[in-house]
């Protein structure tokens, strides 16, 4: 039996990390939300490792945290290990991860959507979505019917979710949770495409089982660094991880039962991750390769569980066992949870426009696993534009659309929505061509302005960020108007870096320009040096060091930018532009970019094809 339950402006379904964020903007902003989950104790779950950041995925934590989102104070709050990879090379590659305690980490998170004002937290399964005229009308599993102005659907791998471990099949969400089965359908009675993926976890296995004498230990950076600027005490490294090792023994027991694999036998259908395969994937698609990583992590300070990061698989469990048991360190191992793939249903994301709203559903949002995309942080990311926009849509402000040349978040919204996806799509820094001027370190300069405009940084905040990129300005004039003398004590300093002395004075901008000299080598002798935090000498450095790669980066942003201001209008039929290629014509209709530097990056759309609409669409202006 079917009631009338409370109304809301915005309802979001699904609290894992998009989602969470998705329902923080969109009540920060002041709209009426709620959120349902299937499971209260699974709000800001991690069902796969017990990490947040990494590389490329640390940029996205960052630049949450710069428009105003959670992830990254909660990060900062569940740390357990903190350590920057990448340090060897450049600032535009290094990026942040933290190994966090990952009930902490739920338990911060879920604590949060509970306190904050206008949001409603409900444990519920949606079952059915439809239109009301201009309203959306959801029902949940108790016939609960809630009506809200928008909705995002940010369902993980809940949607449709079935678990595989060997020839052991059944519906299933994560980590033995309920899965949502009826809300697929509802879906596709709105004539949205979803198709199947597939992700998958390693075993957990209990550490007193573990023998750490030979593995590699991998210690956390001292001091360590803050995701978030709202954080006041850097967290702590608490725990260890470690690195052991596949081996050939652990090859023929993964090829003499291959035939179990529910991936090799044609039972799981769905399109697994290219960049985070199973071990068993990774030993049929290389091999030649005679070993593979293995990192042995904690799930927090108050469990025994060990995540065994790089060996996920859907092996029967015996198949399971018999392979941990052949690596350094797991000759005795004990597995508490063994290791699943899991299929889901998700959307094709072309389907989105970069607002992260269906094209041919007003007030209807999608974010997360739920848009084809994986991983934690690149949930987070889509949950954070789609709440926002979900609220403005609300209150009737401007759409928020983040550019490819401004963000990590730009670029892999514009990826999702533009190229669309046929595998699990993962950020990764190789995926930006602008990636020197979108360093995490430079997250917080690029994106609080815009969070501050919106709503979702405070005046405090954005107080301190106008006082760092004052010091920021007076350091640089400083730098570039002053010398250092051809003194004994200055050429000594230098020297010691194996570069050569100088023979009369130098501005210091001129010596830090050298590959060997930084201001830790000039310490000693830079007698004007301001009493200042060590982020604005960090951030001089690399704008002095890069100065002519990032002026070119940027004036390739000019250029693209003039692409992105030519709109292209809502109502036009490709099909009758004189000059457009049939697969043109057919792919601008389908995706139905929003200017023409969003077109120039439609797979199979050629620079003719471009020409084209720059003609046609300077006809139309000129009427």
């Amino acid at each position: 039996m079917s009631y009338q339950a409370q109304g809301y402006d915005v309802a979001v379904i699904g609290a894992g990390h998009a989602g969470i964020e998705a329902a923080l903007a969109s009540a920060r902003l002041g709209c009426s939300t709620i959120i349902f989950t299937i499971n209260m104790d699974a709000v800001g779950n991690c069902p796969c490792n017990p990490a947040i950041g990494g590389t490329a995925k640390g940029h996205l934590v960052y630049e949450i945290d710069a428009l105003g989102g959670e992830m990254g104070r909660a990060a900062d709050h569940a740390a357990i290990q903190c350590r920057m990879l990448n340090r060897s090379k450049g600032p535009a590659v290094q990026s942040l991860r933290m190994q966090v305690d990952r009930r902490r980490y739920s338990d911060y998170m879920k604590h949060t959507l509970e306190k904050q004002p206008s949001l409603f937290v409900k444990q519920a399964e949606i079952i059915a979505i439809e239109k009301d005229g201009e309203d959306w009308l959801l029902t949940t599993h108790l016939g609960a019917i809630h009506r809200v102005r928008c909705v995002v659907i940010a369902t993980g791998t809940f949607l449709g979710g079935r678990i595989y471990i060997g020839d052991v099949n059944y519906a299933g969400g994560p980590d033995g949770m309920f899965p949502a089965t009826r809300l697929a359908e509802s879906l596709k009675g709105l004539n949205i495409s979803l198709r199947r993926f597939k992700t998958g976890t390693p075993a957990r296995v209990l550490r007193s089982s573990i023998d750490y004498t030979n593995l590699e230990c991998q210690n956390g950076d001292e001091p360590p660094v803050c995701f978030s600027a709202d954080t006041e005490t850097p967290p702590r490294n608490e725990v260890q991880c470690y690195v052991s090792w596949t081996n050939e023994r652990t090859k023929q027991v993964i090829m003499d039962n291959i035939h179990r694999s529910p991936l090799y036998g044609g039972v799981i259908e769905g399109v697994g991750p290219r960049y985070c395969p199973s071990i068993e994937d990774k030993v049929m698609r290389f091999p030649t390769k005679e070993r593979h990583q293995c990192f042995v992590e904690p799930c927090g300070l108050n469990t025994e569980e060990i995540y065994l990061q790089g060996i996920s698989s859907s092996l029967p469990e015996d198949v399971q066992i018999a392979l941990y048991k052949t690596m350094d360190g797991l000759k005795d191992v004990h597995i508490i949870r063994p290791a699943y793939a899991i299929e889901y249903d998700c959307v094709d994301p072309t389907e989105l426009q970069p607002t992260m709203e269906f094209k041919a559903h007003r007030g209807l949002f999608g974010a997360g696993q739920f848009n084809g995309s994986s991983g934690y942080e690149e949930a987070a990311a889509q949950g954070l534009v789609a709440g926002i926009n979900a609220a403005h849509s609300v209150l009737g402000r401007e759409p928020l659309v983040l550019e490819r040349s401004s963000s990590y978040i730009g670029t892999l919204i514009d990826d999702l929505v533009t190229k669309g996806v046929n595998e699990p799509y993962r950020m990764m820094t190789s995926r930006t061509e602008y990636r020197l001027i979108l360093r995490q370190d430079n997250a917080a300069r690029r994106l609080t302005p815009i969070g501050y405009r919106i709503g979702l940084v405070t005046q405090e905040r954005y107080d301190k960020l106008l006082r760092f990129e004052q010091q920021l300005a007076d350091e640089l004039k400083r730098v570039k108007s002053t010398s250092l003398p051809a003194s004994e004590e200055v050429n000594a300093a230098i020297v010691s870096r194996e570069t050569s002395p100088i023979t009369g004075g130098v501005r210091i901008v001129e010596l830090l320009k050298r590959p060997q000299l930084d201001y830790a080598a000039l310490e000693a002798v830079d007698y004007t040096r301001p009493d200042l935090p060590k982020a604005v000498f960090d951030a001089a450095e690399i704008e002095i060091k890069y100065e002519g790669y990032i002026e070119r980066q940027l004036a390739e942003v000019r250029k693209m930018r003039k692409l992105e201001e030519r709109i292209l209008p809502d109502d036009v039929d490709y099909t009758f532009v004189d000059g457009l290629r049939l697969e043109a014509r057919e792919k601008l209709n389908r995706i139905r970019p929003r200017s023409i530097g969003q077109a120039s990056r439609i797979t199979g759309i050629s620079p003719a094809d471009i020409s084209v609409l720059m003609i046609w669409l300077s006809k139309r202006e000129r009427g």
